[in-house]
């Protein structure tokens, strides 16, 4: 009887993970496409500054976004390593893509501070302040994501493949693949629709 109702609580607990999990994703959906809105209504108030295409490199934001998605390629073997219990090749991929988001996040660096330098900030015009606050929160939550991510490699090395670490696998994984949907978004709205 005691065995059941352990079971039953274990199932619970999966339950409300999901749940909160989930709830935690919806809410985020809910920022991004408040910031979206932002930025449609306000691409075009560039107070007499440039636009969005005269300041933009595409073939540098292409280069960008595909680091960004090869990011997700590797995390997918990796989760593909966990069902095939290969620790080594877990932690391998891992560490590849915290290295693919720390190269995106570099270049999104890169890109703010030259924009910054040429002396267009997030104060220049409201279409600038738009621009900076959603590729800046998509930025910090892939910054976020590299911090999860060391966080369960070092837990990894502690613990192993586990069926906790794989749930916990698996909501990054979530996570992850959420961040290459949002960013494909920001990709063809502010860049490629930038750039028309």
């Amino acid at each position: 009887m005691t065995h059941a109702i352990v079971e039953d609580s274990h199932h619970n607990s999966d339950a409300t993970d999901v749940f909160g999990f989930w709830l935690y994703i919806l809410s985020d959906c809910i920022l991004f496409g408040t910031i979206f809105t932002a930025f449609v209504a306000l691409k075009n108030n560039l107070y007499g500054g440039l636009s969005l295409k005269q300041l933009t490199e595409p073939h540098y934001i292409f280069i960008e976004t595909m680091v960004l998605l090869a990011s997700s390629f590797t995390y997918g073997m990796a989760i593909l390593s966990v069902y095939k219990n290969d620790l080594r090749r877990v932690i391998t991929m891992l560490v590849v893509t915290f290295l693919l988001g720390a190269v995106f996040v570099g270049m999104e660096v890169n890109e703010f501070v030259n924009l910054y330098i040429d002396g267009h900030s997030w104060q220049t015009s409201a279409a600038m302040s738009a621009f900076f606050t959603l590729v800046g929160t998509h930025g910090l939550h892939v910054s976020l994501g590299m911090l999860w991510m060391l966080v369960l490699i070092t837990q990894l090395g502690v613990f192993g493949i586990t069926p906790f670490m794989r749930k916990r696998l698996t909501y990054l994984g979530l996570f992850w693949a959420f961040l290459d949907i949002v960013w494909i978004f920001v990709f063809t709205v502010v860049y490629l629709m930038g750039a028309i």
